[in-house]
């Protein structure tokens, strides 16, 4: 099966590193991995056609792929990468199963509550809400309910675990732990079959 490995490790300085870390670790489960970062993007004029080529390319990896697992480490915030959402909801757009991790184990709520400095406050509608009046999403879940509930739907999980701050997209304990949980219900499920 085609694991395509959807996360912000793209971004790192030691970006290939780590890639080539977390192809290795898909391989010794069983899985053909699928990395954004296993691209060669044309050339191009601008760097708006050089985005849209990334774009492209990364749709076409993640069509051939037969499943999604996702790195939803908060990144630049406090939520999952923007990008790694994308590929998720379109992974599950695709009825493709889902697995996700996280090296950070504060649940949305928290998070959220954390950037509003704790001044979260019960509404008269029975709904949390920030200084700013906007209502805060408390369902004990890793991120947005629309990523949890995309993975839950296509009986995948979401791992996480807490790491120090400097390893936090280093680390790829929850990575090697959600490959072996996909492996036990894809691989050794369609052996079987």
């Amino acid at each position: 099966m085609r694991a395509y490995l959807a996360g912000p490790e793209v971004f790192l300085p030691n970006a290939r590193e780590v890639l080539d870390h977390k192809i290795v670790l898909a391989r010794s489960y069983g899985f053909t991995p699928v990395s954004p970062g296993d691209l060669a993007v044309p050339e191009t004029e601008t760097r708006h056609q050089r985005g849209l080529a990334i774009s492209a390319i990364n749709e076409s990896l993640m069509s051939s792929a037969d499943l999604i697992i996702a790195n939803l480490t908060p990144f630049r915030g406090v939520a999952a990468d923007i990008g790694t959402a994308f590929e998720l909801g379109f992974m599950c757009a695709r009825g493709c199963p889902a697995f996700a991790f996280s090296n950070c184990t504060e649940n949305h709520f928290e998070r959220v509550s954390g950037l509003y400095g704790g001044e979260v406050r019960l509404g008269p509608d029975g709904r949390h809400r920030g200084p700013d009046g906007f209502a805060l999403e408390n369902f004990d879940m890793a991120d947005n309910l629309m990523l949890d509930g995309g993975i839950a739907a296509r009986n995948g999980a979401v791992i996480t675990r807490k790491v120090a701050p400097d390893r936090l997209f280093l680390d790829l304990t929850a990575f090697e732990e959600c490959l072996n949980l996909a492996a036990e219900r894809l691989l050794k499920t369609a052996a079987s079959a």
